[in-house]
């Protein structure tokens, strides 16, 4: 007791305790934080969420190929004269594994990782079995050479069913003559997909985007294109594809001289141009420019007609420049303003368009002047003229009109495409197309007889009466289906999913994979 007293006294009246219990705070937080970097797991509260990987881990065992052999895998041997590296060399056989794909008419539903999920009590610190199996395929595909990685998702989209109904549901089935190989092809575009951009060349007629006008979808892709880091690599040895970033229109203001019909300068250029990238990098010369992309309204190289991968305007199958199921057919779009691409978008109810075909534009081409000869101040319903005139505000005077209409007619001009079919489906109005051999803008995924008609060049006289013996639910549904087509023509200030510039370069990424031939295993 007599140790005790003092000791009580001592800590009652000679300590200063307000001064005291800050140090110890501090000594006690300090200790806690040290435990808990010592801890050989992350602590994680019951609200903690794991990365929503719900857009890979869906029906993983029918999408996913594990690229590791095991008792349930079948080994396909890929022919080694078929395969290259990324420097062009031959590679040893390679033993591309590939689980057995099930296929039923309707996807199985499967548990799927949402964005919120709770956590086991019994193992709150582990990943589940679906996202252990999502993280061992992307790191198979990351140790892919890039031809293996062609290979693999050539087989994927081959081996998708026609009869698979649960997709995405951004996407509206009936637009699309597959929307399951569409949408998987797309899926593996965004996982495995990467473009090596040529520095080479000088403004303005490369990494020079021109913006407005009909020509201004070549500006745009490359805007978007030379911008973006997800599908972009630095390291061409990685790369699936080159983007030789030139732009037609610019080289056109360029070096061509006004009514000289002379494109000869032109075609120089760009010769000089790709013997210069074959010289000095040996991509071009590993594939004489089959893995080269470009995307322009025009082309006037023999050595890209040959080989490379062609986004154009002038989509002619009869000039034996566009190859179908090679090349691309690029949209016609007008931007007027590049600040507001998508202003004055939209159009009237059906109940009030009134008009049944309208067209007004300049006589230039073989098809307008006969359209015009059979139709012009021929019909109330059908509304057919040439250039409209500037003191009635002719932009909001034809936009109005096509607003008010039920069909937009849709002739070529100079060249087989015509930027009112991309207009017509902004003002939610069935398109009508006269061009032969015209291949229609992302004609690999698109059915265009679902929201456009097709009149060939020696029907115009019947014009109307092929229109009027349409259906009405037919075109009810036509309509409907321009509506639902618009978000995949627009040109977004920044790239949207199934967007303009996602869906061009998806065309440009499915020709490539037509390119690869896989050898039957016998």
């Amino acid at each position: 007791m007599k140790i005790v007293h003092p000791v009580i006294v001592f800590l009652m009246f000679r300590i200063d305790w307000k001064k005291l219990l800050p140090i110890g705070a501090i000594i006690t937080i300090t200790f806690a934080l040290l435990q808990t970097k010592m801890l050989p797991y992350q602590l994680m509260t019951r609200n903690s969420s794991l990365p929503n990987t719900n857009h890979f881990d869906a029906n993983l065992e029918s999408q996913i190929t594990p690229l590791i052999r095991d008792k349930q895998s079948e080994a396909i041997m890929v022919d080694p004269e078929t395969l290259l590296n990324s420097s062009g060399q031959q590679i040893q056989p390679v033993a591309v594994v590939q689980e057995k794909v099930k296929v039923t008419q309707r996807r199985n539903k499967t548990d799927v990782i949402k964005s919120n999920i709770s956590m086991k009590p019994s193992s709150p610190f582990f990943l589940s079995a679906s996202e252990r199996r999502h993280k061992r395929y992307l790191r198979d595909i990351k140790i892919l050479s890039p031809y293996e990685a062609l290979v693999y998702a050539k087989k994927e989209v081959d081996a998708v069913s026609v009869g698979i109904d649960d997709h995405d549901s951004n996407l509206y089935a009936p637009l699309f003559k597959n929307v399951s190989v569409f949408e998987r092809s797309y899926e593996l575009m965004e996982l495995i997909l990467k473009v090596y951009i040529y520095q080479d060349g000088k403004r303005p007629i490369f990494h020079n985007p021109y913006l407005r006008g009909i020509y201004s979808s070549e500006g745009w892709f490359m805007k978007f294109m030379e911008a973006n880091r997800q599908f972009v690599t630095k390291d061409p040895e990685k790369a699936h594809l080159f983007y030789l970033p030139y732009s037609a229109r610019q080289l056109q203001r360029a070096l061509f001289v006004p009514n000289s019909h002379n494109i000869k300068p032109l075609s120089l250029f760009l010769r000089d141009y790709v013997n210069k990238l074959a010289s000095k990098y040996p991509f071009w010369n590993r594939t004489r420019g089959s893995d080269h992309f470009l995307v322009a309204c025009h082309d006037w190289h023999e050595e890209l007609t040959k080989n490379t991968i062609k986004a154009l305007c002038n989509a002619d199958t009869s000039e034996g420049v566009f190859l179908a199921g090679k090349d691309v057919s690029l949209p016609e779009t007008t931007i007027q303003n590049p600040r507001r691409p998508l202003r004055n978008m939209g159009g009237k109810k059906i109940s009030q368009r009134p008009i049944l075909a309208f067209f007004a534009g300049r006589m230039h081409g073989r098809v307008r002047p006969i359209l015009l000869k059979h139709w012009a101040n021929k019909d109330k319903e059908m509304i057919i003229s040439g250039p409209m005139s500037y003191k009635t505000s002719r932009t909001m005077s034809y936009s109005l009109h096509m607003k008010s209409s039920k069909y937009c007619i849709c002739p070529m001009g100079f060249e087989v495409n015509s930027p009112r079919i991309v207009e017509a489906i902004y003002y939610e109005c069935v398109p009508v197309i006269i061009a032969d051999n015209f291949v229609p803008p992302l004609n690999e995924v698109l059915d265009w007889s679902a929201f456009s008609v097709t009149v060939a060049e020696n029907d115009i006289p019947k014009l109307k009466e092929i229109l009027e013996a349409i259906p009405m639910k037919r075109y009810l549904t036509m309509q409907h289906n321009v509506k639902m087509l618009q978000r995949h023509f627009y040109w977004n200030r920044s790239p949207v999913k199934f967007d303009m510039f996602h869906m061009i370069l998806h065309s440009i990424w499915l020709s490539r994979l037509y390119q690869i031939q896989i050898p039957t295993s016998s």
